[in-house]
């Protein structure tokens, strides 16, 4: 993918193999918005499907509505190619918002939805809340310093590759100031009523990490699967909050070992 179309709006990153016989697997990525941090899953993930990977420009301010439909509208662009496939829409922590907004606003599209530490738990630590608000008073030039002290609670840095830890640093080095702030207010300004996840009805595994330090991920994980009518929960024992970085976690095998796979990806695979 050419890294300048990026910068101009969001788009899908795709592997170097395309496989249009296979379900897409749609992944919505953190706060950074990159994409570029799901490569570690994509090998395992295309043993069963042909992947996309969102990317958001590093200077994208648009709300959750525009955010929502510029999805919407590369999903379509993808159909258009086999109408008939299956779509599995998967969303980590900023991603697992933006995959609940998505799934609600267009449900019939979507066979299977992941949700791996959503941070629509964000609003379970209020003190979150406050102190985000003033991050703003933060001079740019300590974002770097913040980022890497942030580290430990963002990851499980012992289960993690030095490869990995680095480009997680990186990448999180990357977004600006300005984004970063605007997320949150996103994040903060998240709602989503019982109501409405009550009428999602197709499978739901919900992935919380229970080492996770940076937002309650299990109680979410429990609050949600009491809500949506068709969801199991996975719990990750050792895991922190970017759990898909970590060297023995397999996005893939999760879903086949707690038979969250359509029996057609399983047929597909050999």
């Amino acid at each position: 993918m050419n890294n300048s179309l990026v910068e101009l709006k969001p788009c899908f990153l795709t592997p170097k193999r395309l496989q249009p016989e296979f379900p897409l697997f749609i992944f919505l990525p953190g706060m950074d918005g990159t994409g570029q941090l799901l490569r570690s899953q994509t090998a395992g993930l295309e043993v069963g499907f042909d992947v996309r990977c969102l990317a958001i420009p590093r200077e994208d301010l648009t709300n959750w509505d525009v955010l929502t439909n510029n999805v919407l509208d590369l999903i379509n662009a993808e159909l258009e190619k086999n109408s008939q496939r299956q779509v599995y829409l998967c969303g980590e922590s900023f991603g697992g918002c933006l995959a609940q907004e998505i799934a609600l606003a267009a449900p019939q599209m979507f066979k299977r939805i992941i949700l791996i530490n959503p941070a629509s738990s964000f609003h379970l630590r209020p003190w979150y809340n406050w102190t985000s608000q003033f991050t703003f008073l933060t001079p740019s030039w300590l974002y770097d310093i913040g980022a890497l002290g942030l580290l430990p609670f963002l990851a499980a840095l012992g289960r993690m590759k030095n490869g990995d830890r680095q480009e997680l640093l990186k990448t999180m080095r990357s977004v600006p100031p300005a984004t970063v702030l605007w997320r949150l207010s996103l994040i903060r300004g998240f709602d989503i009523n019982e109501k409405q996840l009550h009428s999602l009805t197709q499978p739901v595994l919900v992935i919380a990490s229970n080492e996770d330090r940076l937002l309650p991920s299990l109680a979410e994980a429990k609050r949600l699967v009491n809500l949506l009518p068709n969801s199991k929960m996975v719990v990750l024992p050792k895991s922190g909050h970017a759990c898909l970085l970590e060297a023995d976690i397999n996005l893939y095998e999760i879903m086949k070992s707690h038979n969250f796979l359509d029996p057609s990806v399983e047929v597909l695979k050999v």
